[in-house]
């Protein structure tokens, strides 16, 4: 029974360098979804609607997305879990995280910018893990480099080959529609923001009928066409699906997501052709989806969903098996039987509760600090998923109490943003001061505003000139000891009570490296 459950899900993320337009995507795609009936404007300030998934207050007022939402739907006979990931770089740990958690990823480049450095460091993490990967051009409705152009450049900086399973007719002003090489149709453009256009099947592409849809621009996209087909693979089943399965080929559809177009062929295709939940490796062995023992690991905590409720939701994502509410499963690193009489299916902050979600599902699971990143929960067998690492942080910054009368909300508050991975706490070995580490300016502001509108408490920062936080591995325990003695000063704890090295420059770095020989330093903290 559940096998069918399990084959007719699709859980991917969309990323993509900021302002591409990921978010406005994952609004339209809901809208096919029918989950919801009108689609808020992203942007403008004239209709207060912000973006379905982008529901913290900070969000609302910069417009940009800062954590990884989730939103579940149907669509056709496909259950479809969307994470729509923060694009800015200050987030990315976010979403090298998010990308652990999906069978496959939607790429949205914008056409007039074409590929840009996120986007390209996100295509890193997704070769690594052999993702396979669609991508979404993107604002075709405006003037943009040349459509050939930009697949090549997709190519040349992406390092995947890609394919074309849609092309656009003309672009701008002159932007008459697409047509879906997948499906031998045409979609013609008309703009609108809130509804759906429909697509006119046309097979014969050399048909005279061709010209009284789009006039004068027929011959060039016949010629485009011929392009196509004979610089590009044929998009077959055997071949081009097994090349996009192994994250080898790229298929790769043009639209423009705010004006609702081309949205209705890549959500097609892609329910057609994306993988089903895949096997996910664990240290001890490789886990099947259709397992019947229950699987799954903690990819993300996010605290105060609700914020008239103090509470703390662990995201998880479903490896194998089925989760039924109330059963008693085993938390492997407390070593404890946890029953959960809530557990919930996502879109976006609404929440509901559910009885039994299979594998390839994301649940939420109430929090009461019993959940660290990268936790497992099993049936019952002694499990270990690895591959959700802590990065060095570039930016680091004393964090002090601004007002003594809330200091049990403040540490209350660092301890639930730090749990959810939004910056790095390390406590200093020397005078105990708690610093924070982060990848980019942007999220300080983050967590002073999180602080102050969640927990009501005030924080200030002070300077700390750091260049690296390591984390130190070293047989010998002697030698550990004697490198923590000697380098006191230096010496912090992050949250899981690992030691770490706190290198004040590249030189101090080098010096204890040529030092001490035997001890490794990290940059990450899976090792």
């Amino acid at each position: 029974m559940y096998e069918q459950e399990i084959e007719r899900r699709r859980t991917f993320a969309i990323i993509s360098h900021p302002d591409a337009g990921k978010t406005t995507l994952t609004e339209k795609m809901l809208l096919f979804g029918g989950a919801i009936h009108v689609a808020g404007a992203v942007k403008s300030n004239k209709i207060r609607k912000t973006a379905t998934s982008d529901w913290m207050e900070i969000e609302k007022q910069r417009g940009i997305s800062v954590a990884t939402s989730v939103m579940g739907f149907d669509y056709q006979d496909y259950k479809i879990n969307i994470l729509d990931t923060p694009g800015h770089q200050d987030f990315a740990e976010d979403t090298f995280r998010t990308l652990t958690a999906v069978d496959s990823v939607i790429i949205v480049v914008d056409s007039a910018k074409g590929v840009e450095a996120q986007t390209r460091k996100l295509m890193q993490v997704c070769r690594m893990r052999k993702t396979p990967v669609m991508i979404f051009l993107n604002k075709m409705d405006r003037e943009g480099k040349n459509p050939f152009d930009l697949l090549d450049e997709l190519e040349k900086e992406l390092q995947i080959g890609v394919c074309p399973l849609s092309f656009p007719i003309g672009m701008g002003q002159t932007f008459k529609g697409v047509y879906n090489i997948f499906e031998k149709n045409l979609n013609l453009y008309q703009p609108n923001k809130q509804t759906i256009s429909e697509a006119i099947s046309f097979n014969d592409i050399n048909s005279p009928e061709l010209e009284n849809h789009i006039g004068n621009q027929a011959k060039q996209l016949r010629t485009d066409i011929e392009l196509v087909q004979g610089v590009y693979d044929d998009f077959s089943y055997d071949s081009g699906v097994a090349k996009y399965l192994r994250g080898e080929l790229a298929p790769v559809f043009f639209g423009s997501a705010l004006n609702n177009f081309g949205i209705k062929e890549l959500l097609d295709c892609f329910v057609k052709i994306a993988p089903s939940p895949l096997p996910v490796e664990a240290v001890e062995r490789k886990i099947e989806p259709t397992e019947e023992g229950f699987s799954g690991f903690v990819f993300k905590i996010h605290a105060n969903m609700d914020p008239n409720h103090r509470s703390c939701i662990a995201f998880v994502k479903i490896c194998s098996g089925k989760f039924v509410r109330n059963e008693p499963y085993l938390h492997i690193r407390l070593g404890k039987q946890l029953k959960f009489s809530s557990p919930t299916a996502f879109m976006a902050q609404k929440k509901e509760t559910v009885d039994e979600m299979f594998a390839g599902d994301i649940v939420g699971l109430p929090d009461t600090g019993n959940f660290k990143i990268g936790d497992t929960l099993t049936s019952g067998e002694n499990l270990h998923f690895k591959g959700l690492p802590s990065f060095s942080p570039e930016m680091f910054k004393y964090i002090e109490n601004a007002d003594p009368m809330k200091s049990k909300q403040l540490n209350k508050g660092i301890e639930q943003l730090m749990g959810e991975g939004v910056a790095q706490l390390f406590t200093h070995q020397n005078n105990g001061r708690k610093i924070i580490g982060t990848v980019g300016q942007l999220q300080f502001e983050v967590i002073e505003y999180r602080l102050l509108h969640e927990y009501q408490a005030q924080c200030r920062w002070e300077p700390i000139s750091l260049y690296k936080a390591c984390w130190l591995e070293c047989e010998n325990t002697e030698e550990l000891e004697n490198f923590k003695r000697r380098k006191f000063q230096y010496m912090a704890k992050d949250t899981h009570d690992r030691d770490v090295f706190l290198a004040e420059s590249g030189y101090v770095l080098q010096m204890a490296q040529n030092d001490f020989k035997n001890i490794k330093f990290h940059f990450n903290s899976e090792f």
